[in-house]
């Protein structure tokens, strides 16, 4: 409906001679009484056509009514346009989900071959709950990017490489010796956690004292090799419980192995872009808009995680000859965001194939008390722990609620009450009672009559116009990569199922209007159906 309106306002725009790229916005009026869609437009004509915006949203209103779409046109305040649309449109619409549900929900875009990587959570501990939400963007993300027709690949970064792997290794090696008697202390930046007590016992079973004799880095090495591969398993683990998986698993160390990082170099060498500057190698990445130039390779030898990066985007971007390649990070790598893209330019791609979404901080609140997530201090609140108290349904759904680029507040209580305070709850008991519905009917009953024209009550044009809307939600998430659109879609469609339920009587009617009202439930029931599936959430039946 949204591109319908859109196509009227471009047809306006090429009466009047004016590009199409103005940035006017067609929103919905927050209150119902201001119509379905409004739009400003009018106001930010004014000064192209010299005209006061009311008397331009006149001039529109008079061309838009030509359309049959519209009930009515209003202006209101300075120049707002407010549209009502007809009710049989919204009621053939309805006509089509039923025929084709998928089809008709399905974006109009240009099919990109994408990738997504997200989660990639170093294997130094388990996953606390600022990973489960980036997983839950993330799948969302790559569901609603296959949805729409992309060949979709999702990748796990794994950094098996670099000091924090390394300071792994030390902290198990120092639990190792802890367990065999001798008196040693965790460093400062070591980890902490009784997750590493488990692991060093593990390897003093499989070892016994033999890594007292071996030489120290062998013994590091065999213990963070041990720890992390204990450690990937329980997070992939948890993130199959979450109901993630992933296409590929790509590991850092490859990088350095197949000599990638030292080809990238080479190819920047070549395009003049290194330089070297104190026995480091910089990169020119002022070339490309960051604020200073950057290390690649420090001066005592060592790679810097820059420098893996853009092979790793290099192989990204021209090994594997993706279109479009999307990383979701946390939101302490906001000032990485400029530098990666700066590299992506350098390499020939342009840097706007690189999406970077960054996850704002979650927050669990126990007893309103915020608790805390280090790692290395062994203070967070695993997911696996979240999941087992709240469920996977409730957890993904809460860490939707709100757009990526925006702080959450989980409230595990909340999470857990079987009442409509619970978002989730609320909008899987909206999928429920319309299969409540459908269970009372003689098991070998059918829809014989569709004339959706019967449907007239309030109630029921508002559950009308909010599934139809929905096709405006998948197709917003799947523009601006924001599943959180779907959450509330999902949950606009809920509150009116309910307030249609306790309003509207569907079994015991006359026949036709029985049919007509079926139809309509078994419209939205294929609606929130597709919805639940897009964030991954079961539609339940029963509650």
């Amino acid at each position: 409906m949204r591109a319908r309106i859109d196509s009227i306002i471009i047809k306006y725009l090429k009466a009047k001679n004016l590009n199409s790229d103005i940035l006017y916005s067609i929103e919905y009026p927050k209150q119902e009484e201001f119509g379905d869609y409004s739009t400003n437009i009018a106001m930010l004509l004014s000064k192209q056509l010299k005209k006061k915006p009311y008397l331009i949203a006149e001039e529109f209103r008079d061309m838009a009514l030509d359309e049959n779409l519209f009930e009515r046109i209003e202006i209101a305040g300075p120049g707002f346009i407010n549209f009502y649309i007809k009710n049989s449109v919204f009621i053939e619409e309805i006509e089509k989900i039923n025929n084709d549900t998928s089809g008709y929900f399905r974006p109009n875009v240009k099919k990109q071959k994408i990738q997504v990587e997200f989660v990639s959570a170093n294997p130094t501990g388990p996953l606390h709950i600022g990973h489960g939400r980036g997983a839950a963007i993330g799948d969302s993300i790559s569901r609603i990017l296959k949805f729409a027709g992309h060949d979709v690949e999702k990748e796990y970064y794994i950094n098996d490489a670099g000091l924090q792997m390394r300071m792994l290794g030390i902290s198990t090696f120092i639990r190792y010796k802890q367990l065999m008697g001798m008196s040693e202390d965790i460093p400062k930046n070591g980890y902490r956690g009784e997750y590493i007590i488990d692991i060093a016992k593990d390897i003093m079973a499989e070892y016994g004292s033999n890594l007292l004799n071996k030489n120290e880095d062998e013994s590091i090495s065999i213990c963070m090799e041990k720890s992390s591969e204990v450690i990937l398993k329980d997070i992939l683990n948890t993130l199959s419980n979450f109901r993630v998986s992933f296409d590929n698993f790509f590991k850092e160390k490859r990088l350095f192995d197949s000599n990638e990082v030292e080809n990238s170099i080479s190819f920047l060498k070549d395009k003049n872009l290194i330089y070297e500057k104190d026995g480091a190698l910089w990169f020119k990445t002022t070339n490309f808009g960051d604020d200073k130039d950057r290390v690649l390779k420090k001066s005592n030898g060592d790679y810097t995680y820059f420098a893996s990066d853009i092979a790793y985007h290099k192989n990204k971007f021209i090994t594997r000859k993706f279109d479009r390649v999307i990383d979701i990070w946390g939101a302490d790598h906001h000032g990485y965001v400029k530098r990666m893209k700066s590299a992506v330019s350098a390499l020939g791609i342009d840097s706007d194939n690189l999406n970077v979404i960054l996850i704002q901080i979650v927050n669990l609140l126990r007893d309103g008390e915020k608790l805390s997530m280090s790692t290395r201090k062994a203070e967070f609140v695993e997911l696996d722990k979240v999941l087992e108290e709240a469920g996977v349904d409730a957890a993904r759904f809460m860490f939707l609620l709100r757009s990526v680029d925006s702080h959450l507040d989980f409230d595990v209580y909340l999470a857990k009450k079987q009442s409509s305070e619970n978002p989730v709850f609320y909008a899987q008991y909206a999928y429920a009672r319309i299969s409540n519905i459908f269970a009372q009917l003689d098991k070998n009953y059918e829809i014989t009559n569709k004339n959706l024209s019967l449907l007239s009550d309030k109630y029921e044009i508002n559950l009308i116009k909010s599934v139809v809307k929905f096709k405006d939600y998948i197709k917003k998430a799947h523009d601006e990569l924001e599943p959180y659109h779907i959450a509330r879609g999902i949950l606009e469609i809920a509150e009116k199922l309910h307030k249609f339920y306790n309003h509207i009587r569907v079994i015991g009617q006359e026949s036709n209007l029985m049919d007509a009202r079926l139809a309509l439930l078994d419209a939205v029931a294929k609606t929130l159906k597709l919805g639940f599936d897009l964030i991954g959430i079961e539609a339940k039946k029963k509650m």
